[in-house]
């Protein structure tokens, strides 16, 4: 199989062979929710798990906010991390002591305790590869869940796309970028995303759930905006009206993924957070999330179960595109 997700069809058909016993388990692993939801008593236990597997010279940092997300998307907050690190042969001491400083930093931005995981060197590894479980909790009425999205309701995005991807694209293939034609001074702005716009929608979705009533959230990452919209829609089994005009896709993202023949909405999305409120209250969000630093635009509607996903172009409508993989991976497989 080539590098990326699972393709969907073959993730559900998977999951749906999976059963849960344990009465506990409110929310076990499905397809598009972000983590799995256990009762503990006055509050449910939020869990995750993600990779970090693009090579990256921020891969402690990047560990702690992805992780983080998947938590956050919830409605919970993030508390406690297990890490696992695999390193190379020969990898210098001085690079495993940078990663470790920017676990310890992340966690600390986000008051997130790191409360054990594994290390280890091991063979046949081009690069470190790092896995993380985060643990989070959040009030029983207050979770929330990808699949809660009804018709009629009002699609949010903040910030805009694609802030990982680009800035992935422009680090890992800064030379092929400029010799497409993308000015190095785009190219440095790109590389510089992960800390001008970040990856964490920590901030942007604890202000969500304090201003309105939230009825779902999710946090695209692979295969970008269009598959988290997928994800959302499949999730909640609706429809979905998206305006491409609407979509605030970040213009060095633009010319980055117009030189080298990428679509911006298949391209690695951390760090943009689509929420779905009752249509009456998606000003009231727009508004509480630019109050407090962080753009945000309603980009379409949630329809009718049954209705197809489509992107609103020029007063046309057509399918939202589909991606079998990321934008990205495949890129870099080239």
């Amino acid at each position: 199989m080539k590098t990326g997700k699972l393709p969907l069809e073959l993730l559900t058909k998977l999951l749906a062979d999976v059963n849960i016993d344990d009465p506990r388990v409110v929310l076990g692993p499905a397809p598009g929710e972000d983590a799995a939801l256990i009762d503990c008593g006055d509050r449910y236990l939020v869990a995750a798990m993600d990779p970090i597997t693009f090579a990256t010279d921020q891969i402690g940092s990047y560990l702690v906010r992805i992780n983080a997300n998947d938590i956050a998307v919830m409605g919970a907050a993030p508390r406690w991390l297990m890490a696992t690190l695999l390193l190379p042969d020969r990898t210098p001491r001085e690079q495993v002591a940078k990663i470790f400083e920017q676990i310890r930093e992340a966690c600390m931005a986000l008051g997130v305790t790191l409360v054990g995981g594994h290390t280890e060197v091991t063979i046949d590894l081009p690069r470190p590869l790092a896995v993380g479980a985060m643990l989070g909790e959040v009030a029983k009425d207050k979770a929330v869940l990808t699949g809660g999205a009804r018709p009629g309701d009002a699609i949010v995005l903040t910030k805009g796309i694609a802030i990982e991807g680009t800035a992935v694209l422009a680090r890992e293939r800064a030379a092929v970028l400029r010799d497409a034609g993308v000015a190095p001074r785009v190219v440095d702005e790109a590389q510089g995303f992960l800390d001008s716009h970040g990856i964490s929608i920590v901030s942007d979705a604890q202000i969500a759930c304090d201003s309105v009533a939230v009825h779902a959230m999710h946090d695209p990452t692979e295969g970008g905006l269009a598959t988290g919209l997928l994800e959302v829609a499949r999730a909640a089994d609706v429809g979905l009206t998206v305006d491409a005009e609407r979509i605030a896709v970040l213009p060095a993202c633009e010319t980055c993924c117009r030189a080298v023949g990428l679509d911006p909405l298949g391209l690695l999305a951390s760090g943009s957070l689509l929420v779905v409120v009752a249509d009456q209250d998606a000003e009231t969000l727009i508004e509480a999330l630019k109050n407090n630093g962080i753009p945000a635009n309603r980009i379409g509607q949630v329809t009718d179960r049954g209705e197809a996903l489509r992107l609103r172009t020029n007063q046309e409508l057509r399918d939202l595109p589909r991606f079998e993989r990321d934008e990205l991976a495949g890129f870099l497989d080239v």
